[in-house]
């Protein structure tokens, strides 16, 4: 298969991530609505024993040797591991770089729908009485982030803040790991593609940024792109093919793509006619 062209794949993720970043912003929920879909989430994991966001963030907090790394980590590798896996796919795996490109594209629009549908506090933001602690404001000092968001300093302000169902961190990192494992080619590379999710949940747990089914459903996301991908590539083949199509040669006239054969044979018996007066 051929390589897409570099400046037309570099446009087309751009417009993407443009659309989605200011979709963020623009969907923007009440702050009563978002707390209350938070403290459901954290009701709903708390009825089941599954409220592991919280003990993990205790630890974080109370130990910086993993607080800090954690902060780091959720403040950069979001941004710098995903197009890094985009560019090693365009360049050494040319062939699946399409599908996996559309899958991350499909699974983002997805998730900016759920932003939009359901927005939620995450644990940091809920009152302290909740037992959370924003690990990335109490470390703030260590990091170029701000105290009042993940943003660097000063530009809290230009983020959603309630857009934590689902999880793209870890819809993120779930894509990166599962293209490792299929085409990094070594164990090292598939033992990353299992600790990458892993340790991103982790993380976004431990710094109090999501709730555990902040993150299951972030995986959910990931999955309905993927079954939507293969869909979205027939159909962007066909239109290639409709745009792409060379004109129809056939019996002796040049007609356009899509052209209704009676209109051939009205021509084909005019020369006939033609041909006949002639004689």
């Amino acid at each position: 298969m051929r390589r897409p062209r570099w400046w037309a794949e570099l446009s087309l993720i751009g417009v993407v991530y443009a659309a989605y970043t200011g979709g963020r912003l623009l969907v923007r929920g009440d702050e009563a609505s978002a707390v209350g879909h938070g403290l459901a989430i954290l009701r709903l994991e708390e009825t089941f024993g599954i409220d592991a966001e919280r003990p993990l963030n205790r630890l974080f907090t109370d130990v910086p040797a993993l607080g800090i790394p954690a902060d780091f980590a959720y403040a950069s590798l979001h941004y710098l591991v995903t197009p890094a896996i985009l560019v090693w796919l365009f360049r050494r795996r040319p062939a699946r770089y399409r599908a996996a490109r559309t899958w991350l594209m499909l699974s983002t629009l997805l998730g900016l729908a759920g932003f939009t549908l359901l927005p939620t506090c995450p644990p940091r933001l809920l009152d302290p009485g909740h037992g959370f602690t924003d690990t990335m404001a109490y470390f703030s000092a260590y990091g170029w982030w701000g105290g009042e968001a993940s943003a660097p300093r000063g530009l809290g302000g230009l983020t959603n803040q309630y857009a934590a169902m689902p999880s793209l961190h870890v819809g993120w990192a779930l894509w990166c790991g599962v293209l490792l494992w299929r085409y990094g080619g070594t164990p090292a590379a598939k033992a990353l593609g299992v600790a990458y999710p892993l340790l991103t949940t982790v993380v976004v747990m431990g710094t109090a940024n999501h709730y555990l089914l902040d993150a299951v459903a972030g995986a959910a996301v990931m999955g309905a792109g993927l079954l939507l991908t293969p869909h979205a590539l027939r159909l962007a083949g066909r239109l290639r093919g409709t745009a792409e199509a060379p004109p129809v040669v056939s019996g002796g006239c040049e007609t356009s793509t899509g052209e209704r054969i009676p209109g051939q044979r009205s021509v084909s018996h005019t020369a006939d006619d033609t041909s006949t007066a002639a004689r």
